[in-house]
Protein backbone atom coordinates (compact mmCIF):
# COMPACT_ATOMS: atom_id res chain seq x y z
CA UNK A 1 0.00 0.00 0.00
CA UNK A 2 3.23 2.55 0.69
CA UNK A 3 4.32 1.61 -2.67
CA UNK A 4 1.48 2.55 -4.34
CA UNK A 5 0.82 5.65 -2.70
CA UNK A 6 4.35 6.48 -3.49
CA UNK A 7 3.86 5.71 -7.12
CA UNK A 8 0.78 7.82 -6.89
CA UNK A 9 2.43 10.81 -6.55
CA UNK A 10 4.65 10.28 -8.77
CA UNK A 11 5.19 12.62 -11.69
CA UNK A 12 6.83 12.04 -15.14
CA UNK A 13 9.23 14.41 -13.84
CA UNK A 14 10.75 12.64 -11.13
CA UNK A 15 11.27 9.74 -12.76
CA UNK A 16 13.45 12.24 -15.23
CA UNK A 17 15.38 13.33 -12.01
CA UNK A 18 16.07 10.04 -11.76
CA UNK A 19 18.12 9.67 -14.31
CA UNK A 20 20.54 12.40 -13.63
CA UNK A 21 20.01 14.53 -16.83
CA UNK A 22 22.94 17.08 -15.93
CA UNK A 23 25.60 13.58 -15.59
CA UNK A 24 23.49 12.16 -18.57
CA UNK A 25 24.05 15.20 -20.64
CA UNK A 26 27.80 14.77 -20.37
CA UNK A 27 27.76 10.85 -20.44
CA UNK A 28 26.17 11.79 -23.89
CA UNK A 29 28.53 14.51 -25.26
CA UNK A 30 31.50 11.79 -24.43
CA UNK A 31 30.34 9.02 -25.27
CA UNK A 32 29.55 10.82 -28.89
CA UNK A 33 33.09 11.97 -28.65
CA UNK A 34 34.17 8.72 -28.57
CA UNK A 35 32.09 7.13 -31.31
CA UNK A 36 32.79 10.24 -34.04
CA UNK A 37 36.90 10.37 -33.39
CA UNK A 38 36.87 6.00 -33.96
CA UNK A 39 38.18 4.98 -36.90
CA UNK A 40 35.13 3.58 -37.92
CA UNK A 41 31.81 4.67 -39.57
CA UNK A 42 28.63 3.36 -38.24
CA UNK A 43 25.07 3.37 -39.77
CA UNK A 44 23.47 7.07 -38.39
CA UNK A 45 20.54 5.31 -37.79
CA UNK A 46 22.01 2.49 -35.25
CA UNK A 47 24.84 5.17 -34.03
CA UNK A 48 22.09 7.67 -32.67
CA UNK A 49 20.21 4.10 -31.16
CA UNK A 50 23.85 3.19 -29.96
CA UNK A 51 24.06 6.27 -28.06
CA UNK A 52 20.61 6.57 -26.91
CA UNK A 53 21.41 3.29 -25.53
CA UNK A 54 24.57 4.47 -23.06
CA UNK A 55 22.31 8.06 -22.02
CA UNK A 56 19.68 5.33 -20.74
CA UNK A 57 22.52 3.11 -19.04
CA UNK A 58 24.02 6.15 -17.54
CA UNK A 59 20.61 6.97 -16.61
CA UNK A 60 20.07 3.52 -14.93
CA UNK A 61 23.02 3.78 -12.74
CA UNK A 62 21.58 6.95 -11.70
CA UNK A 63 18.63 5.75 -10.59
CA UNK A 64 20.11 2.45 -8.89
CA UNK A 65 22.41 5.29 -6.98
CA UNK A 66 19.38 7.28 -5.74
CA UNK A 67 17.71 4.02 -4.81
CA UNK A 68 20.79 2.87 -2.53
CA UNK A 69 21.67 6.18 -1.31
CA UNK A 70 18.12 7.90 -0.14
CA UNK A 71 19.35 7.44 3.37
CA UNK A 72 22.36 9.76 3.11
CA UNK A 73 20.59 11.47 0.11
CA UNK A 74 17.77 12.98 2.43
CA UNK A 75 20.33 14.50 5.27
CA UNK A 76 22.63 16.89 2.85
CA UNK A 77 21.13 20.21 1.52
CA UNK A 78 22.66 19.29 -2.00
CA UNK A 79 20.26 15.94 -2.77
CA UNK A 80 17.50 16.15 -0.25
CA UNK A 81 15.52 16.88 -2.89
CA UNK A 82 15.86 14.12 -4.57
CA UNK A 83 12.58 12.09 -5.59
CA UNK A 84 13.30 9.14 -3.34
CA UNK A 85 14.21 10.69 -0.19
CA UNK A 86 11.31 13.04 -0.51
CA UNK A 87 8.71 10.44 -1.31
CA UNK A 88 8.01 11.63 -4.99
CA UNK A 89 8.89 7.93 -5.88
CA UNK A 90 9.00 5.28 -3.91
CA UNK A 91 12.43 2.97 -3.13
CA UNK A 92 10.64 -0.26 -4.45
CA UNK A 93 9.84 1.98 -7.68
CA UNK A 94 13.45 3.43 -8.03
CA UNK A 95 15.06 -0.09 -7.70
CA UNK A 96 12.49 -1.75 -10.53
CA UNK A 97 12.88 1.65 -13.21
CA UNK A 98 16.61 1.09 -12.61
CA UNK A 99 17.14 -2.29 -13.11
CA UNK A 100 14.64 -2.11 -15.83
CA UNK A 101 16.42 0.41 -17.78
CA UNK A 102 19.93 -1.30 -17.14
CA UNK A 103 18.64 -4.32 -19.11
CA UNK A 104 16.69 -2.64 -21.77
CA UNK A 105 20.23 -0.05 -22.05
CA UNK A 106 22.41 -3.29 -22.67
CA UNK A 107 20.22 -5.05 -24.93
CA UNK A 108 19.32 -1.96 -26.96
CA UNK A 109 23.54 -1.39 -27.68
CA UNK A 110 23.90 -5.37 -28.08
CA UNK A 111 21.83 -5.17 -30.96
CA UNK A 112 22.31 -1.75 -32.33
CA UNK A 113 26.28 -1.94 -32.02
CA UNK A 114 28.17 -5.23 -30.76
CA UNK A 115 28.24 -6.85 -27.80
CA UNK A 116 31.64 -5.58 -26.58
CA UNK A 117 30.21 -2.27 -26.25
CA UNK A 118 27.03 -3.88 -24.73
CA UNK A 119 28.99 -5.91 -21.99
CA UNK A 120 31.21 -2.83 -21.23
CA UNK A 121 28.30 -0.56 -21.06
CA UNK A 122 26.74 -3.68 -18.16
CA UNK A 123 29.96 -3.71 -16.55
CA UNK A 124 29.74 0.56 -16.04
CA UNK A 125 26.46 0.42 -14.56
CA UNK A 126 27.48 -2.44 -12.13
CA UNK A 127 30.34 -1.00 -11.51
CA UNK A 128 28.60 2.55 -10.31
CA UNK A 129 26.01 1.26 -8.87
CA UNK A 130 27.38 -1.79 -7.15
CA UNK A 131 30.97 -1.51 -6.57
CA UNK A 132 31.31 2.54 -6.34
CA UNK A 133 28.07 3.58 -5.05
CA UNK A 134 26.99 -0.19 -2.32
CA UNK A 135 30.80 -0.61 -1.64
CA UNK A 136 33.20 2.62 -2.04
CA UNK A 137 31.29 5.35 -1.30
CA UNK A 138 30.68 5.02 2.49
CA UNK A 139 33.87 3.05 3.20
CA UNK A 140 36.80 4.71 1.76
CA UNK A 141 38.19 8.46 1.18
CA UNK A 142 39.10 7.28 -2.21
CA UNK A 143 35.81 6.80 -3.32
CA UNK A 144 35.70 9.43 -6.09
CA UNK A 145 39.09 8.35 -7.26
CA UNK A 146 38.19 4.86 -7.88
CA UNK A 147 34.63 5.15 -8.46
CA UNK A 148 35.26 7.79 -11.44
CA UNK A 149 36.31 5.75 -13.67
CA UNK A 150 32.80 4.26 -14.03
CA UNK A 151 31.71 8.20 -14.89
CA UNK A 152 34.91 8.18 -17.08
CA UNK A 153 33.86 4.50 -19.34
CA UNK A 154 31.13 6.29 -21.55
CA UNK A 155 34.07 7.64 -24.36
CA UNK A 156 35.57 4.01 -24.52
CA UNK A 157 31.79 2.57 -24.46
CA UNK A 158 31.51 5.16 -27.63
CA UNK A 159 34.37 3.98 -29.05
CA UNK A 160 33.64 0.37 -28.60
CA UNK A 161 30.16 0.59 -30.15
CA UNK A 162 31.84 2.34 -33.58
CA UNK A 163 34.91 0.04 -33.62
CA UNK A 164 34.13 -3.30 -30.71
CA UNK A 165 37.05 -2.38 -29.26
CA UNK A 166 38.81 0.07 -27.20
CA UNK A 167 42.39 2.27 -28.09
CA UNK A 168 44.99 4.36 -27.27
CA UNK A 169 42.85 7.12 -28.43
CA UNK A 170 39.46 6.02 -26.17
CA UNK A 171 41.82 5.33 -23.26
CA UNK A 172 43.16 8.88 -23.40
CA UNK A 173 39.20 10.06 -23.30
CA UNK A 174 39.38 8.07 -20.54
CA UNK A 175 42.55 9.63 -18.71
CA UNK A 176 40.99 12.84 -19.37
CA UNK A 177 37.77 12.23 -17.32
CA UNK A 178 39.71 10.32 -14.75
CA UNK A 179 41.59 12.63 -13.71
CA UNK A 180 38.96 15.14 -14.17
CA UNK A 181 36.92 13.81 -11.29
CA UNK A 182 38.82 13.79 -8.29
CA UNK A 183 39.33 17.74 -8.68
CA UNK A 184 35.79 18.38 -9.37
CA UNK A 185 34.10 16.59 -6.54
CA UNK A 186 36.81 17.53 -4.11
CA UNK A 187 36.13 20.86 -4.85
CA UNK A 188 32.97 20.33 -3.95
CA UNK A 189 33.36 18.71 -0.95
CA UNK A 190 35.48 21.34 0.22
CA UNK A 191 32.24 23.46 0.32
CA UNK A 192 29.79 21.15 1.25
CA UNK A 193 32.41 19.50 3.75
CA UNK A 194 29.31 19.68 6.79
CA UNK A 195 26.84 17.73 4.36
CA UNK A 196 29.12 15.00 3.92
CA UNK A 197 30.02 14.77 7.47
CA UNK A 198 26.42 14.80 8.51
CA UNK A 199 25.68 11.88 6.54
CA UNK A 200 28.75 10.00 7.52
CA UNK A 201 30.55 9.85 4.03
CA UNK A 202 34.14 9.37 4.46
CA UNK A 203 35.07 12.65 1.51
CA UNK A 204 38.52 13.34 1.43
CA UNK A 205 37.98 16.91 3.49
CA UNK A 206 36.27 14.95 6.48
CA UNK A 207 39.08 12.50 6.95
CA UNK A 208 42.27 14.16 6.01
CA UNK A 209 41.31 17.65 6.10
CA UNK A 210 41.18 20.79 4.38
CA UNK A 211 44.73 21.12 3.80
CA UNK A 212 45.58 17.32 2.38
CA UNK A 213 42.56 17.97 0.11
CA UNK A 214 43.81 21.06 -1.42
CA UNK A 215 47.08 19.74 -1.61
CA UNK A 216 45.47 16.70 -3.73
CA UNK A 217 42.83 18.70 -6.01
CA UNK A 218 46.50 20.69 -6.69
CA UNK A 219 48.45 17.22 -7.62
CA UNK A 220 45.40 15.97 -9.68
CA UNK A 221 44.67 19.22 -11.74
CA UNK A 222 48.86 19.29 -12.69
CA UNK A 223 48.70 15.83 -14.11
CA UNK A 224 45.23 16.98 -15.58
CA UNK A 225 46.27 19.73 -17.58
CA UNK A 226 49.36 17.80 -19.97
CA UNK A 227 46.88 15.02 -20.58
CA UNK A 228 44.05 17.48 -21.35
CA UNK A 229 45.98 18.45 -24.36
CA UNK A 230 47.65 15.16 -25.40
CA UNK A 231 44.95 14.43 -27.83
CA UNK A 232 46.88 17.41 -29.83
CA UNK A 233 50.05 16.26 -29.25
CA UNK A 234 49.95 12.65 -30.16
CA UNK A 235 48.60 13.57 -33.39
CA UNK A 236 44.63 12.82 -32.12
CA UNK A 237 43.20 15.99 -32.94
CA UNK A 238 44.14 19.33 -34.88
CA UNK A 239 45.86 22.85 -33.99
CA UNK A 240 42.40 24.18 -32.85
CA UNK A 241 41.77 21.80 -30.12
CA UNK A 242 45.60 22.06 -28.97
CA UNK A 243 45.37 25.99 -28.22
CA UNK A 244 41.44 25.76 -26.65
CA UNK A 245 43.33 22.37 -24.30
CA UNK A 246 46.02 24.36 -23.16
CA UNK A 247 44.58 27.26 -22.93
CA UNK A 248 41.43 25.61 -20.41
CA UNK A 249 44.02 23.92 -18.81
CA UNK A 250 46.45 26.32 -17.35
CA UNK A 251 42.98 28.13 -16.37
CA UNK A 252 42.39 24.95 -14.62
CA UNK A 253 45.20 25.29 -12.90
CA UNK A 254 44.88 28.96 -12.18
CA UNK A 255 41.96 28.20 -9.98
CA UNK A 256 43.61 24.87 -8.46
CA UNK A 257 46.50 27.10 -7.53
CA UNK A 258 44.14 29.57 -5.77
CA UNK A 259 42.53 26.76 -3.95
CA UNK A 260 45.69 25.57 -2.93
CA UNK A 261 46.17 28.95 -1.00
CA UNK A 262 42.97 29.01 0.93
CA UNK A 263 43.09 29.09 4.29
CA UNK A 264 41.78 26.54 6.19
CA UNK A 265 38.51 27.33 7.61
CA UNK A 266 37.73 29.70 4.99
CA UNK A 267 33.57 29.52 5.40
CA UNK A 268 32.85 31.31 2.04
CA UNK A 269 35.15 28.84 0.01
CA UNK A 270 35.20 30.83 -3.02
CA UNK A 271 38.07 29.36 -5.20
CA UNK A 272 36.90 26.24 -4.53
CA UNK A 273 33.81 27.03 -5.81
CA UNK A 274 35.33 28.80 -8.84
CA UNK A 275 36.88 25.92 -9.49
CA UNK A 276 34.04 23.60 -9.14
CA UNK A 277 31.93 25.62 -11.68
CA UNK A 278 35.04 26.24 -13.72
CA UNK A 279 35.94 22.44 -13.94
CA UNK A 280 32.01 21.32 -16.01
CA UNK A 281 33.28 23.82 -18.54
CA UNK A 282 36.61 22.51 -18.70
CA UNK A 283 35.36 19.10 -19.57
CA UNK A 284 32.88 20.41 -21.77
CA UNK A 285 34.99 22.59 -23.63
CA UNK A 286 37.50 19.78 -24.21
CA UNK A 287 35.38 17.16 -25.17
CA UNK A 288 33.21 19.95 -27.68
CA UNK A 289 36.50 20.85 -29.25
CA UNK A 290 37.35 17.23 -30.17
CA UNK A 291 33.25 16.98 -31.56
CA UNK A 292 34.75 20.52 -33.60
CA UNK A 293 37.97 19.27 -34.59
CA UNK A 294 36.59 15.64 -36.18
CA UNK A 295 33.95 17.63 -37.83
CA UNK A 296 36.71 20.09 -39.38
CA UNK A 297 38.92 17.02 -40.27
CA UNK A 298 35.72 15.41 -41.73
CA UNK A 299 34.79 18.69 -43.77
CA UNK A 300 38.36 18.94 -45.36
CA UNK A 301 38.94 15.74 -45.96
CA UNK A 302 35.95 15.67 -48.26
Amino acid sequence: MAAREAISLSEPKDFIALLKPRVMSLVVLTAVTGLVVAPAQMNPTLAIISILAIAVGAGAAGALNMWYDADIDALMSRTAKRPVPTGRVSGEAALTFGLALSLLSVCLLGLASNWFAAGFLAFTIFFYAVIYTMGLKRFTPQNIVIGGAAGAFPPMIGYAAATGTVSLESTILFLIIFLWTPPHFWALALFKLRDYGTANVPMLPNVAGERATRIQIFAYSVVLAPVGAAPFFLGYAGPAYGVVSILLGLNFLRHAIAVLKMADGDEKMIPAKKLFGFSILYLFGLFAMLLVDAAITLAVGG
